[in-house]
């Protein structure tokens, strides 16, 4: 079975705004489709069955990096862009949030009627799997959330989440079509949330002597869950911090990204014009684009391409956010008709800076890079919820790369 763990995903309120939804639709809708494109629809469903994948994947587009609510915006903004291509792209989105959860099994009734795929067993697991989350795992979360996502094959993933009121915290639990063998023990491949203790688990493998106990007292299944394995916090501070990120990862992208110029090399020539603050982006967007999984244990470090939404590391710059969804775009259009020169040169940004960490000593100073991304906020249009970035009160901003020394 594959586990790799569980997070704490702190509660957050407010919402998202039409500026900042829109382009995650349209950036989400670009990842998936250049996935689907580069390697296959399975491969974008296993990649969403990866918690740490998915945190990663909602922070690079400008939401909360560490919040609850990356699980609702982004399967939200996938549901709008997908679905509407979902005949092309082979890929169907089902659920929501709330009243949306309850209307899974007929859209996935309906997504069995256009593609020839079961639809009745399809809405028996999707109730099954929702059942097994809400009603055997009594952790004190409550499901408010269920989304099925599965492609024209019949592969398929479940991305859940709960909430408890009490803790102010949300567990978010991922299912996936090929690591299921047992709905009865062991079935997840992941759960995400923080380990408050002893829990009611009667999918775990040692609990066959009580499962076999209950069924000659019921004579019925019992429900199901899963034992916690290893996780990943995510803290309850808002801000960004070092500690957060993998320096040496986010460092050397940043050197590929400032100190060297795109015609510097050759793979990435067909990028020329393209400014560095763009190259940042891209960069991390070609990472969860082509990244293996090793790579995402520190979702944090991809807020540094388009920010976040409440100024954390800081505002979403939206010019820069535009670009990359552009280029991306033009890439993926391009590659259709048989030119795949661009994306090749995304692809590469990833590699030239995977290559450079390997002599690559991190000495970036953290303080002076969030400082000089707020100050310069304005330049690329800048935006949080509270409104738009402004430029600093001061002659020569704090962040000018003249006074603060980056690496």
């Amino acid at each position: 079975m594959k586990r790799s763990g569980s997070a704490d995903l702190p509660l957050h309120g407010g919402h998202v705004p039409l500026w900042l939804s829109e382009r995650m639709a349209k950036l989400g809708l670009a990842i998936v489709e250049t996935i689907a494109m580069e390697f296959s629809t399975e491969q974008v469903i296993s990649k969403l069955a990866n918690p740490f994948w998915f945190q990663s994947f909602g922070a690079v587009m400008g939401m909360d990096w560490h919040s609850s609510g990356i699980t609702t915006s982004v399967l939200g903004a996938l549901k709008r862009s997908v679905n509407p291509h979902a005949k092309e792209l082979g890929i169907y989105i089902c659920g929501g949030k709330g009243k949306h959860s309850t209307k899974t099994p007929d859209e996935l009734m309906v997504v069995g009627n256009r593609t020839g795929l079961n639809g009745l067993e399809l809405a028996r697991l999707s109730k099954l799997t929702a059942k097994i989350d809400n009603t055997a795992i009594q952790d004190g979360f409550q499901l408010y959330q269920h989304n099925f996502i599965v492609n024209a094959k019949g592969d398929w993933c479940v991305i859940q989440q709960g909430m408890n009121n009490y803790t102010g915290t949300a567990r978010r639990y991922h299912w996936h079509s090929k690591d299921v063998i047992s709905f009865v023990n062991e079935p997840h491949t992941f759960i995400y949330g923080q380990n408050q203790g002893q829990i009611l688990n009667l999918t775990a493998a040692t609990a066959e002597d009580t499962r076999q106990k209950s069924l000659l007292i019921v004579n019925e299944h019992p429900e199901r869950m899963l034992r916690e394995i290893n996780h990943l916090v995510m803290p309850n501070h808002h801000d960004v911090r070092m500690k957060d990120v993998n320096m040496k990862r986010l460092g050397a992208m940043l050197w590929m990204a400032h100190e060297n110029q795109p015609e510097d090399f050759e793979d990435l020539l067909m990028l020329k014009g393209m400014g560095p603050r763009t190259i940042q982006s891209l960069a991390l967007v070609s990472e969860v684009i082509y990244g293996t999984p090793t790579r995402f244990d520190d979702p944090a470090r991809f807020s540094f391409a388009h920010g976040g939404k409440d100024g954390h590391p800081f505002p979403v710059p939206v010019n820069v956010f535009d670009e990359t969804i552009t280029t991306l775009q033009t890439a993926i259009n391009r590659a259709k008709i048989g030119n795949t020169d661009k994306l090749y040169a995304i692809q590469k940004l990833s590699e030239i800076a995977r290559n450079a960490e390997k002599d690559f000593t991190p000495n970036t100073n953290f303080d002076a890079l969030v400082q000089k991304e707020r100050s310069e906020s304005y330049k690329y249009g800048g935006r949080t919820i509270f409104g738009e970035a402004k430029p600093p009160k001061s002659n020569k901003p704090k962040g000018d790369s003249n006074q603060l020394k980056l690496f």
